[in-house]
């Protein structure tokens, strides 16, 4: 469950799940030096099961099963000792990297304001702007049957 506390994080975490690698590679590299980090759980492959469900009844149904990158880091800095969690949809190792990398930094308050400007907040309005972009393409091809004439004559 998503509490006060832990909002903010959750909604990092999924802007960087969610982000276009190239865009996510992008930001991180206008970050300039990086503090050292080491991986305690490498990228790695595997599955999870992705529920459903059904329309009237809301019972779950497991839709099927779709691939996912994880990946655990830990930065040193100072005294602080801090992990970064990043789970990404696919197989980029690369991507699931990033994203713990910038889990962790969030959670120092050192960098947590520049990696939100620079990083969190440009993903979100990538995001955004693609939304807005699907939405106008969508609403394009609406067709409104109210506003159709019968063809009687």
């Amino acid at each position: 469950m998503v509490n006060a506390s832990t909002q903010p994080r959750a909604i990092w975490m999924a802007t960087l799940a969610k982000a276009n690698l190239s865009q996510l590679e992008t930001q991180v590299a206008k970050l300039g030096t990086l503090p050292d980090y080491h991986f305690l759980r490498s990228p790695e492959i595997g599955l999870a099961m992705v529920r459903g469900r059904a329309e009237g009844t809301d019972e779950p149904f497991n839709l099927g099963e779709m691939t996912i990158t994880r990946c655990v880091v830990q930065l040193a800095l100072g005294d602080a000792l801090i992990s970064g969690f990043g789970y990404v949809a696919g197989r980029s190792h690369r991507h699931a990297e990033l994203a713990a990398l910038c889990d962790a930094l969030l959670q120092h308050p050192d960098w947590q304001s520049q990696i939100q400007s620079q990083v969190i907040d440009p993903l979100q309005q990538a995001a955004q702007a693609e939304r807005a972009t699907q939405a106008a393409e969508v609403e394009s091809t609406r067709v409104n049957f109210f506003t159709m004439l019968r063809g009687e004559g």
